[in-house]
This record gives C-alpha cells, structure tokens and sequence, in this order.
C-alpha cells in the first residue's frame, strides 16, 4: 500500500532528514514486495516547489530512496508508491507539482475516462497517467475557480469523484509553502494526525520518526524546540496522542500553525469499490 507523510512547522522553516527507502534486510524476499516509487517534497525559502523523486522498482538501483535527504521547509511531503495505475515512471511517481502546489494521494479511483471528459482542456495539467495526479488536476481547477481557496477546491473535487466514479480510497495531503491540507475519505485506509508539541510528547526529544510497512523515516533536531502536525498512513512513534482521521474529514494547516479539521463527505461514495472490484495490479498495491 502507498504511504503517505506529511508535515508542516510553521510559520517556523525546520531541517529534516529523510530516508524514504532503507536499505534492504533480505534482497530476494525484498523484491517480492518493493515499492515502486518514492519521492520527497518541500519549498525553499522564497516559496518555490521542490521535488525529488524516482520510480524505484525491485530491478533498479535504489541508491537514490536509501540515500538520506537533507532538506529545510515549512511543509515537507513524502509518498512511498506501489503502483496501481500507471507505468514505472518519473511522470507517474509521486508528489506531484502543480500551480506552486505538491499533492500525493494513497488509493484507487476508477472512471478515467469520464474523470477526462469532465477535466476537459484541464486534462493537459497532467504529465502522466495516474488517477492520481487526473484527480489533482480537478483539484487545481475547481480551487482556481473558487478564487484559489484550497480546502473549497479540495471539496468540491472530491464530492464529484464520489458522486460519479467508482473509487476505493482517496486519502490525499497537498501542501503549499505555509499550508497543508489532508482528506481521508473513505474509511478504506487509515490516516493519522499528530499535533506536535515542541519536543514531542517527552517535552525533550527531537522528531525521529520510523514507519514500519513503509520503511520511511524521517528526524529532525530542529523540533526538539518547534512544534509541528504531521501526517501518516500509520502511527510512526510510541505518542500517545496520534489520532485517527474520520472518514471524509478534511484537514488544514494554515499560516501560523492554526489547525482546523472538518467531515467534508458524509456519505459513502456512490459507487464503492472493494477488493474484490479491483484489477489484479491494484490489489496487490492496497493490500
């Protein structure tokens, strides 16, 4: 299954380190189950979107994912793929940028070919061809449209794919220099949310996080003394106050670290996907 971490530690800028695959335990076991993707991004200092990423499958050279990646931000994104739609490559390996914005999304979303129709000239915002990034592209113009406020973007895109296209999961973060936003939705994966005190729970410690399934693991010194909200696929410490999203609720984190969170998508979607619905490929990649 795709993972997904997000963080933000506004307004404060804070250094983090990333390792977004480590090094193999066992190599022949290991390539049964690599992941195909990974991929970090964040923003410099005047605002500009960063991405690193590569289509790291079980047959490359995984340096780039095991290499630790030093990087300073307000906001930081990291997915770790298994692909369900779409070819091993650059274009199709998350996060991906659009108008000053990152976005990674963890799930299945089917109907691609209605999703086009409905994108219209907008379709020509995507490089590849995920669900993934078709569904930020309709995030991006539904925010343009509503005068560049996100969170009504990300809502009105979403209330579409859940009314008219069959859809497994689609939990999302998307971040700018200063904000993020979260949505899970349905209730198919899990998503957590950690407001971080300065120095974590113990009140001393700096951020190490370690996730098991996804072996992503992020530190940062800097937040032994800043506070931030993080967000992942799964608990990725022994805090106790990790909390677990609500199905269809939908996160924000703005300038000066005010945080809100509200059920957006109440309902289920119209036409819910389970695992038995799903091609083979995309199984494999939620399971």
């Amino acid at each position: 299954m795709c993972r997904l971490f997000g963080m933000s530690s506004g307004p404060q800028r804070s250094r983090a380190t990333f390792w977004l695959l480590e090094a193999p335990d066992n190599l022949s076991e290991q390539s049964r189950r690599e992941p195909d993707g990974t991929g970090l991004g964040y923003f410099t200092a005047d605002g500009t979107p960063q991405v690193h990423k590569a289509p790291i499958a079980a047959f490359q050279d995984r340096a780039f994912a095991q290499d630790a990646a030093v990087v300073e931000s307000t906001t930081f994104l990291a997915h770790i793929r298994f692909a369900s739609t779409g070819d091993l490559t650059n274009a199709n390996t998350h996060p991906f940028e659009q108008d000053g914005r990152l976005f990674a999304h963890n799930g299945v979303i089917e109907g691609l070919d209605l999703l086009d129709a409905h994108l219209g000239p907008d379709r020509a915002l995507v490089k590849g061809d995920t669900d993934s990034e078709r569904f930020f592209a309709l995030i991006t113009r539904e925010t343009a449209a509503r005068g560049g406020d996100v969170g009504a973007g990300i809502e009105a895109a979403a209330r579409w794919v859940a009314r008219h296209l069959p859809v497994y999961a689609m939990n999302i973060v998307l971040t700018t220099a200063d904000q993020l936003w979260a949505l899970r939705y349905p209730d198919t994966h899990e998503l957590y949310v950690l407001q971080r005190r300065p120095g974590g729970h113990h009140g001393t410690r700096h951020l190490d996080h370690t996730g098991t399934a996804g072996r992503l693991r992020v530190h940062s010194g800097d937040l032994a003394r800043t506070r931030a909200t993080v967000v992942a696929s799964e608990r990725m410490d022994d805090n106790p106050h990790w909390r677990l999203m609500e199905p269809g609720e939908l996160l924000h984190v703005g300038p000066g670290h005010t945080t809100t969170h509200r059920v957006i998508l109440t309902d289920e979607p119209d036409h819910r996907l389970s695992l038995a619905d799903l091609r083979p490929a995309a199984v494999a990649s939620q399971s």
